[in-house]
């Protein structure tokens, strides 16, 4: 008994020690926020956030989006992340990956979708 209560112990810290990191948005630069135009060269709509490598005029960007259920739900489908399409997206810049933004909004074609 006493070690399996143990175990859930480690458990439970192990999950939350998990979430906390993952939840880690202070990593990003609210202060700033950046709009970047560009056409998506690769995509993923996976857990725990999707994401799209975004080709703009100076750089690739990876674009961290919602989870997959919150994107389904506000109708930005997995056809609508296809590599070609345009996207236009507005987020804040990781501050230790340069290349890297978390996403408030993406816009492909003439549907913005609100992410956070």
């Amino acid at each position: 008994m006493k070690g399996m209560l143990g175990s859930i112990g480690l458990s439970l810290l192990l999950a939350a020690t998990a979430a906390f990191a993952h939840h880690g948005w202070s990593e990003y630069d609210s202060s700033t926020p950046l709009n970047l135009n560009g056409t998506i060269e690769e995509s993923g709509y996976s857990h725990p956030h999707g994401f799209v490598r975004l080709k703009t005029a100076d750089k690739t960007w990876t674009v961290v989006l919602a989870p997959p259920s919150r994107m389904e739900n506000r109708g930005l489908t997995r056809d609508m992340l296809s590599v070609g399409n345009k996207a236009a997206v507005v987020g804040y810049q990781n501050r230790n990956k340069p290349e890297e933004l978390r996403a408030e909004r993406i816009t492909i074609g003439d549907k913005t979708t609100e992410l956070r």
